[in-house]
């Protein structure tokens, strides 16, 4: 048997500045995306990055992932980004290109700042990763999710030692992320599992989706999905060249497979993915968490109506708020100025609405508002 791919040694961090931290994305089922680092040293040879590599003209061939380009300044663009008035507090998922917990996370920990700014602005958040070393920010991660919606999904496309070993050369055992999910979900963060991608001929023998879907129930992760491998212009060429050094009795079933399309078609995939569903199912694989963390319900939605001027040792203007509930509260204008998140602007003196909510406001002005509870 050839023995496995060491890890790197030979890594080189490039340390830039980013101008943006959000990335906005389409066809991922969430709008933006956060990647602290550039280029990822798991050098999965799946993964689907590589194909944007090539586009960039940066290599994506056995030399991916031997050059990490670390955004020193992401934390702080990201709490920019996150403060202007156009943010209307969007999910942001972190890992959508590389991994957040590659092992570059361990010297810069440019993901856990991230997530400290995520908790400071109460920002649904999600993250996507294979590295155990998250449960170091388990402290971050738990006021996080106190504050907004938190889903974390670990990627095990596998739990066999040789298909690992072969295709994710960088990445921690599949054991470990195990692990790693069962100390987040006794924590009470909501942690799934991602079954992706399923490799044909290889991950998606009957036994061995068993095994990962037992695997993650006995973890209590809170879901499970799964989706087939695709190989664009890229990936093709590394994956293919592994699986000729690897498993070369495979490459004919391949080359037909995915002759002149990136996607398996239906025929090909479908069974498979409704053998997991099935299986997910049977072995019930949901969230049973004991301890459930999630930030409070939403509060009442505000309707700012307009500015009011009202007689009180002379005339004072006050802002008035009808709240759903038909409770008409009023505040003084003057206790708004400079607070981020109601700047009351000259089109509410001419009648305009604009709806908000209470979550949006900072601190002083909710207290502001609590304490003019009684009906105007």
């Amino acid at each position: 048997m050839d023995s496995p791919e060491p890890r790197l040694a030979d890594v080189e961090y490039l340390e830039v500045q980013c101008k943006s931290a959000l990335n906005p994305v389409k066809g991922m089922g969430f709008n933006w995306s956060l990647n602290p680092y550039t280029g990822c040293e798991h050098r999965c040879a799946f993964c689907y990055v590589r194909a944007f590599e090539l586009r960039a003209d940066r290599p994506s061939d056995d030399r991916y992932g031997r050059a990490i380009r670390v955004k020193i300044n992401v934390a702080g663009v990201l709490r920019s980004e996150l403060s202007r008035k156009s943010w209307h507090r969007e999910t942001v998922v972190i890992g959508a290109a590389t991994d957040p917990y590659q092992p570059a996370e361990g010297r810069y920990k440019l993901t856990r700042q991230c997530l400290q700014v995520l908790r400071d602005f109460s920002n649904p958040s999600g993250m996507i990763t294979r590295g155990p070393m998250i449960v170091r920010d388990l402290d971050v991660l738990t006021d996080l999710a106190r504050r907004a919606n938190l889903h974390i999904t670990f990627s095990i496309p596998t739990v066999d030692d040789e298909v690992w070993r072969r295709t994710e050369p960088g990445t921690a055992h599949p054991r470990q992320r195990l692990r790693a999910i069962e100390k987040l979900v006794a924590a009470g963060i909501d942690v799934g599992v991602g079954m992706a991608p399923i490799l044909p001929g290889l991950s998606d023998r009957p036994d061995r989706i068993e095994a990962v879907i037992k695997a993650a129930r006995a973890a209590g992760a809170t879901g499970l999905w799964a989706g087939m491998l695709h190989l664009k212009d890229g990936t093709r060429e590394h994956f293919m060249s592994v699986l000729a050094k690897h498993w070369p009795e495979l490459v004919p079933r391949y080359e037909r497979a995915y002759l002149g399309r990136a996607y398996l078609p239906p025929a090909f995939g479908e069974p498979t993915l409704k053998a997991v569903s099935r299986l997910r199912v049977l072995h019930g694989v949901s969230d049973r968490r004991q301890v459930v963390l999630k930030p409070p319900p939403e509060p009442e939605q505000l309707s700012l109506l307009y500015k009011h001027v009202i007689e009180k040792e002379g005339e004072k203007l006050a802002v008035c708020l009808l709240v759903d509930s038909g409770k008409l509260y009023r505040f003084p204008y003057e206790d708004t100025k400079g607070i981020r998140g109601l700047e009351v602007k000259a089109r509410y003196l001419r009648g305009e609405m604009e709806h908000l909510r209470l979550r949006e406001f900072q601190p002083g002005l909710c207290r502001y508002v609590e304490r003019a509870g009684q009906a105007v």
